[in-house]
């Protein structure tokens, strides 16, 4: 999955044409009237909530007085956001608000995930996606949940390219103990988590038991930093019917906070290995 990615740059486009807009000291209301369209649309393309045109951008630096060059380069920016990018690669994955995710997942340069009910996908192995997707979602069709499972193999390849990215988890021990599957399939995928644990980039600890409720147990989530000024780091929160990214500062804060508390909470990575370890071998050896 090469990086950057067209999510990424429609990103970087908005964040951009905001920044000209406020430094002409303009309001949405005021150049949706010199582009005769709403402030409402005007408001979606800065947050890279939908598209943009290159007939929109090239008017808005005709109003943002955008020399000859910048507009160029804000043009390319365009060009390269309306690529399919991994659309294409990945099929039908029956839900469109699931391609923004994965392309940001690709661009990013730190991933925390925490995981309270099941094992984080960039750690699952394809059977145990398979009986996860298919016990999740019943009524999926056989075409889409393939493409799911594939897709989620190739999200896999990120934390071994060449300069993947850093990836810590946190997973409440429930989700090593929970069946999915079959027996089997468990110890294959605990082996699993052992095995990727080994590479350097990856960092996976647990929450016992032990702990008991502690700030985030009801509310699994992604926390992607992305290495770019201009694009703010996104919380991911995946539901039974909706996929929410978070932006705003104010929304980020107590994810940043409830990440302080999981840590803490969690075994040290090492003990954290051990205590899968032991759960493979006691309760589903090979």
């Amino acid at each position: 999955m090469a990086r950057p990615n067209p999510t990424l740059r429609r990103r970087q486009l908005a964040a951009k044409l905001k920044e000209l807009r406020l430094a002409r000291g303009l309001t949405l209301d005021e150049v949706g009237e010199r582009l005769m369209v709403s402030a409402g649309k005007l408001s979606r393309l800065e947050n890279a909530q939908r598209g943009i045109m290159l007939r929109d951008v090239r008017d808005l630096c005709a109003i943002y007085d955008v020399s000859a060059s910048e507009t160029e380069s804000l043009m390319s920016l365009a060009r390269e956001a309306r690529q399919p990018g991994l659309r294409q690669q990945l099929g039908d994955l029956g839900d469109q608000a699931a391609y923004p995710y994965v392309e940001l997942e690709a661009s990013a340069s730190k991933i925390t995930e925490f995981q309270c009910c099941f094992l984080p996908g960039l750690l699952q192995t394809p059977d145990y996606a398979r009986a996860l997707i298919r016990g999740m979602l019943p009524h999926i069709q056989e075409h889409v949940l393939n493409s799911r499972v594939e897709a989620r193999m190739k999200r896999r390849e990120l934390l071994r390219q060449e300069e993947p990215p850093q990836y810590w988890t946190l997973i409440d021990e429930a989700a090593l103990h929970r069946v999915v599957g079959s027996p089997e399939v468990m110890g294959e995928q605990l082996r699993g988590i052992i095995k990727t644990a080994e590479l350097p980039n990856i960092v996976v600890q647990v929450i016992p038991f032990s702990v008991g409720a502690y700030m985030g147990l009801d509310n699994s989530f992604a926390f992607l930093e992305i290495p770019d000024p201009q694009t703010s780091a996104v919380v991911f929160i995946e539901g039974l019917e909706t996929m929410e990214y978070l932006e705003k500062p104010s929304d980020l804060k107590p994810y940043r906070e409830a990440l302080g508390h999981l840590h803490a909470a969690a075994l040290h990575p090492r003990e954290s290995v051990e205590l899968v370890k032991k759960i493979s071998r006691e309760r589903f050896p090979i």
